[in-house]
């Protein structure tokens, strides 16, 4: 049980980034970054409407037939030892039947020393999870709405337990052709633990989000705006930091504002040249730089950029986020178009 709890808590350590949305369920890694586009946006955009197959991890409802034969490949190192990576392919089975999705997201936590309840180190453990994803969208006749599915099987392995889940995510998208505004609300995670760790089935990570994004008019740039985790209103806490010394001795803990919990469900991106060949993006996650930030001191938590450049069928991303100024992380992707037809 030590084991297990040692485990258990190295684990919600190396996902620090999902603050107190973090330790309250189980398969976390099922809600990091899908690609260095999203993670360049800030992290959580739900409105792509392209070739980017990518897209279809977080919101089922995006899949259509220009992702068809198209494979995507993203890596990235977390903190520490802390390795990640997704692939994604989609293939358009006539013009009835549309288009299918399958995809794969992994999480390696690297390796720890192993000790029991008196302290004495006893044999080393590693970790890791994934999730195999399968998924569908349909176009609603004659309307420009769009909804889908996708179905996961999660597998997780932490020190010598073992876990195995399912999940769907659900969701929506209306795209309004007149004035290029693409509006989307996801629900992602709804599902069971089929075999727990140990004796006690956990909630997995259920998130409700809307997003909403724009083509401007007359400037090359398409923005991204994102309302996550709304199926929970109040994410901020009080930092016992920022509490305030009484003349007493004792200390007002932090006050949080409406205004400032509000802002911690929101996630803006911009992407320069979203239909060129080349890229350029910068993202801002609220929530992700207000419970990162240090106290009297600037570590830019939250800002993300990236790029995305294209050669012929092959398109190149990378992403940098910063959360703090000891972790930061770096995302490489690769898509490749083996449907002959070049981007």
């Amino acid at each position: 049980m030590f084991r297990k709890t040692i485990c258990i808590g190295f684990y919600l350590t190396a996902l620090t980034a999902f603050g107190q949305i973090g330790g309250k369920s189980v398969y976390q890694f099922l809600n990091l970054v899908t690609s260095p586009r999203q993670a360049a946006l800030g992290g959580k955009v739900l409105t792509f409407y392209d070739q980017d197959v990518n897209q279809a991890h977080f919101n089922p409802a995006t899949i259509n037939p220009e992702m068809d034969n198209k494979l995507a490949l993203n890596y990235g190192s977390y903190f520490g030892e802390v390795t990640y990576g997704t692939a994604a392919y989609a293939y358009t089975y006539d013009r009835h039947v549309q288009t299918f999705f399958g995809g794969v997201n992994y999480v390696n936590y690297g390796k720890f020393d192993g000790y029991d309840e008196n302290g004495l180190q006893t044999s080393g453990f590693t970790g890791s999870e994934i999730a195999l994803t399968f998924g569908y969208a349909y176009n609603i006749p004659f309307s420009d709405f769009y909804i889908g599915a996708n179905a996961k099987l999660i597998s997780s392995t932490l020190e010598s337990y073992n876990s195995f889940g399912a999940a769907v995510d659900l969701g929506a998208l209306f795209i309004d052709t007149r004035n290029d505004v693409n509006w989307a609300l996801v629900i992602r995670n709804i599902g069971t633990q089929i075999t727990p760790y140990y004796e006690t089935r956990e909630k997995l990570p259920l998130e409700v989000m809307i997003g909403v994004s724009q083509l401007m008019e007359n400037v090359p740039i398409r923005w991204h705006l994102t309302l996550e985790n709304m199926q929970q209103w109040q994410l901020a806490f009080s930092n016992p930091n920022r509490a305030q010394g009484n003349l007493d001795g004792g200390s007002t803990p932090e006050k949080v504002s409406i205004f400032n919990n509000a802002l911690r469900h929101v996630v803006v991106g911009a992407e320069l040249f979203p239909d060129k060949g080349f890229n350029v993006r910068l993202g801002y996650n609220f929530r992700r730089a207000e419970e990162l930030r240090i106290l009297e001191k600037r570590n830019f938590s939250g800002l993300s950029v990236g790029f995305g450049l294209r050669v012929n069928n092959l398109k190149f991303n990378y992403s940098y986020s910063r959360y703090t100024l000891a972790a930061n992380t770096s995302l490489f992707g690769l898509t490749i178009d083996f449907s002959g037809n070049r981007y």
